[in-house]
């Protein structure tokens, strides 16, 4: 049987998850703490009430999926930068309740830039990357880093933007990524059609979501379709493959079973799954943020 793997990002110095409990997550973004909600936060707070209320702004969500409003508690600025490693980028609070950043993919950052330091270490090969859904583009950043040619696609045009000033304010200029506006979809069955082949995939679907043109993504009944258009794209020899599922009621183990569907027996390698967490500072409780399924070349 699979392992059902735990994947934690202890390396942050600019991020921390401090407390959570009561159907909340009090955390804190560079010098700003934020409580935002978590409803899988069964258990109670650790810290007094004194260190939540100290809090510079609490989301609250409304009916709709996702949306809401923040009430600030104290002045903070528009945007403000945060470092992760190598990385720097801005965050800022948004309508959608997140950042700019979901910082328990730091795993996945680590990881894919290994792969593809080794592989280049070891064949001094192009390694060409495609990143879906890619919003600020901090995935994209950490395979450019370790030279990879990096094809970048979103549906919103401010998230390219802002992944564009990202790789600016990481030194990264010069680095070869194609920033796309395009659904996600549509955009790897052109590049099927054209032939195109990319060496790693990673896939960081909305659990709803629209396209530029209005293209409805829904991620039980688009995801099937756009793993299948993904194994055109494969290199005879790829690198990796990442997918990576938010806010919705699927085991790790069925994001395990259609990639490895995707995949197809012919390729081999290693195929593991599991769930990102993030750890407490205050009790060390885990957070279970992402499941995810991912494939390397073995």
């Amino acid at each position: 049987m699979p392992e059902i793997n735990i994947l934690a990002s202890p390396d942050w110095k600019d991020y921390a998850l401090l407390d959570s409990g009561n159907g909340l997550k009090l955390e804190r973004f560079g010098r700003y703490t934020f409580v935002r909600p978590e409803v899988q936060a069964l258990w109670a707070p650790s810290l007094p009430a004194s260190r939540w209320e100290a809090a510079e702004a609490v989301f609250q969500p409304t009916g709709e999926e996702s949306g809401g409003h923040w009430l600030r508690r104290k002045p903070i600025p528009e945007q403000w930068e945060m470092v992760y490693g190598d990385l720097r980028f801005t965050v800022m609070t948004t309508p959608g309740r997140h950042l700019g950043v979901f910082p328990e993919c730091a795993a996945h950052w680590d990881w894919m830039g290994a792969q593809i330091a080794s592989e280049r270490k070891a064949s001094n090969r192009e390694i060409r990357v495609l990143n879906l859904f890619g919003y600020t583009g901090l995935a994209s950043l950490a395979c450019a880093r370790q030279g990879a040619m990096v094809t970048h696609v979103d549906a919103s045009k401010k998230s390219v933007a802002w992944a564009r000033a990202n790789q600016a304010l990481s030194g990264l200029e010069e680095r070869p990524i194609r920033w796309i506006v395009e659904d996600a979809l549509k955009f790897v069955q052109r590049e099927a059609r054209r032939g195109v082949k990319y060496d790693g995939l990673i896939l960081d679907p909305p659990k709803f979501g629209r396209g530029p043109k209005g293209e409805v993504w829904e991620v039980f009944k688009s995801l099937p379709e756009l793993l299948a258009a993904c194994r055109q794209v494969l290199s005879e020899t790829p690198l990796f493959v990442v997918l990576t599922v938010y806010a919705v009621k699927l085991p790790a183990l069925h994001a395990r079973e259609a990639l490895a569907g995707m995949l197809g027996a012919r390729r081999g390698g290693g195929l593991t799954c599991g769930e990102l967490v993030t750890v407490e500072a205050s009790a060390g409780r885990m957070l279970s943020q992402a499941v995810y399924a991912r494939w390397e070349r073995t």
